[in-house]
């Protein structure tokens, strides 16, 4: 480790507890909001862009799920392929997509998915496409927050086949690999882009090695799926994620992946070893 004491990000005190918790929060606002005691779905969608979900509630696939517990966000809940999903919009970035990942697993969540935008890394990526993230570069600060400092880290959760047949079924093009994962989106160089397509990275996101150290430290199931639209060499339409109905297959896939992984006969194989 960096002993240097002008790098705070690199020294935290990994084993004591938190004085602020997770379940505190959610007590309080249960308490202020005068909200009854319940779990929410155990099937949690953290949707980064958020205009998937405003479409989902304007259609009205998605309502409004009154008692989850939140000062910040949201709660949507839907009914898809068997499982009753929640879904929270606009989850942008590791630390907040943590902060409500953290409110999740305090209400009873089992699962969490990310389905984040992401920009392709890797030329041979085709666009658009959609990325099962295996493992993320930890570019970013909340994964320090939760493990000792590294260069990556792997998706904690043995999902990523599962969720790799359920969307190949929508038609779209899919690929498990790692990402990138920074909290600059608009420092992203050349040189860097280079160095990680040099090392097998296949995009760049927001979240995912956050969300993955997150998982990892409390022992929580997570996973994420980036839907992979723009580069800086695509000389295409930049940003194509189809049509709402197209995202909506990919949300119905997540659900089937769900619905599978939390079978009972899953068991403590759920957990990368």
């Amino acid at each position: 480790m960096n002993d240097d004491p002008s790098l705070p990000i690199l020294h935290h005190a990994l084993d004591e507890p938190s004085e602020l918790t997770a379940r505190k929060l959610v007590d309080d606002v249960r308490r202020s909001r005068q909200i009854p005691a319940a779990t929410v779905p155990r099937l949690c969608i953290l949707e980064f862009d958020g205009d998937l979900t405003d479409w989902l509630v304007s259609e009205g696939i998605a309502k409004p799920f009154p008692l989850w517990a939140c000062f910040h966000t949201a709660m949507f809940a839907m009914e898809l392929e068997g499982m009753t999903c929640g879904i929270i919009a606009r989850t942008i970035g590791g630390p907040y997509a943590v902060l409500i990942a953290e409110q999740l697993q305090a209400a009873g969540a089992e699962l969490i998915i990310g389905l984040t935008s992401a920009g392709r890394v890797s030329p041979e990526l085709p666009l658009p496409c959609l990325v099962v993230i295996t493992g993320a570069i930890r570019d970013e600060g909340t994964s320090h927050h939760y493990l000792a400092p590294g260069k990556e880290i792997s998706c904690p959760t043995a999902i990523d086949c599962v969720l790799e047949r359920e969307l190949a079924a929508t038609g779209w093009s899919v690929r498990r690999g790692k990402v990138w994962t920074t909290d600059a989106p608009y420092r992203e160089t050349k040189s860097q882009l280079q160095n990680w397509a040099g090392e097998r990275v296949l995009a760049v996101e927001m979240q995912a090695a956050s969300l993955f150290a997150f998982g990892t430290a409390r022992k929580m199931d997570v996973a994420s799926v980036a839907m992979v639209s723009n580069a800086f060499d695509h000389p295409g339409e930049q940003f194509d994620t189809g049509s709402y109905e197209d995202r909506l297959r990919i949300v119905k896939a997540l659900a089937r992946a769900a619905g599978s992984f939390l079978q009972p006969e899953h068991g403590e194989s759920r957990r990368r070893t």
